[in-house]
């Protein structure tokens, strides 16, 4: 057995039938679950990341994430999500960015966002791929430019290079707003509405313009903080 499946054994073993046939009911997909919760696999991912050297840790993360295996392909993203790899070269981004057409639900899809995210912070330019995925047919893959993308949102002091970020990929959402797809819809409103905490004014400016097509629940979720804050 190699590496992966050796480790998948093990989660197989820590398995809970009962809880994995609730997480398929709720996730709607056919993927295997194994019933698992974020605690252990954050613990076994935060080990590896410490003890594996980064050859190991990638051909370990590709194994899992080619099992379909919920719990497996979970923990594949946590052993990606790092703020500084070193050396930070193309095969780690390539292979979440491949990652990127397998998704199918929104867990899958932002626990590999979380470790992309970081990949882009470490080098804007991956942003001219992300915006290829901005036209993609895959309703995920659209959704998973923004979600990897928030961190510029969070900002607290941005330079002025974090502002054309920030603008570009609110350029990106503004063309999203005719897609009423829920999830497209709430990806929008979770982009503005992490950007309210730091430039209210951008984001009032947003809603008054393309975002006045958003869907409701979109918009009160943009504007939840702004109101709480001015109630």
């Amino acid at each position: 057995m190699n590496a992966a499946s050796d480790l998948i054994a093990r989660l197989r073993g820590m398995g809970d039938a009962t809880k994995a046939a609730e997480m398929s009911a709720y996730h709607k997909t056919s993927r295997e679950f194994l019933g698992l919760s974020a605690q252990p696999l954050d613990e076994m991912a935060r080990d590896m990341r410490r003890t594996l050297a980064l050859p190991d840790r990638l051909a370990l993360a590709q194994g899992l994430w080619k099992s379909d295996i919920h719990e497996a392909r979970i923990l594949a993203a946590k052993l990606l999500t790092q703020a500084r790899i070193r050396p930070d070269d193309a095969p780690v981004w390539q292979m979440i960015a491949a990652w990127v057409q397998d998704f199918d639900s929104w867990a899958l899809a932002d626990h590999a966002a979380i470790a992309g995210a970081k990949r882009l912070q470490a080098d804007p330019s991956r942003l001219d791929e992300v915006e290829g995925w901005t036209r993609d047919p895959n309703l995920w893959v659209r959704r998973a430019a923004l979600v990897m993308t928030l961190p510029w949102a969070r900002l607290p002091h941005p330079k002025a290079q974090d502002l054309a970020v920030r603008e570009r990929v609110l350029g990106w959402a503004a063309d999203y707003v005719p897609d009423q797809d829920w999830f497209i819809q709430k990806a929008i409103a979770w982009w503005l509405r992490d950007l309210s905490r730091r430039d209210p004014e951008r984001v009032a400016a947003f809603l008054d313009g393309p975002g006045r097509a958003m869907r409701r629940f979109a918009r009160t979720e943009a504007q939840r903080i702004m109101r709480k804050a001015g109630s």
